[in-house]
């Protein structure tokens, strides 16, 4: 039960202050899944495009970090290995998260690999119970407009963000009109 009001508490507070840009609702009445969507800024290399996902809760929220992946991406997660580096196994951390985030819509990011996952330590080992939804949703949409080469999922990416970044930029403007 105490997961249940606090997800309702959070939910209110997203909704009674929004952030700019992102958009929360609970899927299908189900206050443990929401359907999030986040709208690049105008500043971003990825201006004009949309990102959707789903906020998945564990029962045991607040205590557990919550997964961020899209409907279908969710099911055959390893859920023993979450504590892995994204630049130490860029190739192999998507198989072993517990808590992802997996983007339904495609997007050349560094930190986002072919797949759609992306890496954001505040839902691996530095969850606490203290953080707020909003904050991880800020986070995550913070990662979307602001690409680093730092921590890539994609080296490639990352290097050629690095070594020509006009190219990055054409590249990354051209998968958003996709």
């Amino acid at each position: 039960m105490t997961a249940l009001r606090r997800i309702q508490k959070e939910l209110t507070d997203i909704t009674s202050k929004p952030l700019e840009g992102l958009t929360v609702e609970p899927l299908e009445d189900n206050l443990f899944e929401w359907k999030c969507a986040i709208r690049a800024s105008p500043d971003s290399p990825y201006k004009g495009g949309t990102y959707h996902f789903t906020l998945t809760l564990p029962e045991s929220f607040p205590f557990k970090a919550p997964s961020v992946c899209s409907p279908y991406s969710c099911q055959n997660l390893d859920l023993r290995a979450h504590r892995v580096s994204c630049v130490a196994y860029p190739r192999l951390v998507h198989h072993m998260y517990v808590t992802q985030v997996t983007f339904n819509t495609k997007i050349y990011h560094p930190g986002i690999n072919e797949e759609g996952h992306i890496c954001v330590p505040v839902l691996r080992d530095q969850w606490k119970p203290s953080v707020t939804l909003s904050s991880v949703l800020a986070i995550i949409q913070e990662k979307i407009n602001n690409p680093s080469p730092d921590d890539p999922f994609e080296p490639e990416i990352a290097a050629q963000m690095k070594d020509d970044h006009g190219k990055f930029l054409a590249t990354a403007k051209e998968w958003t009109k996709k």
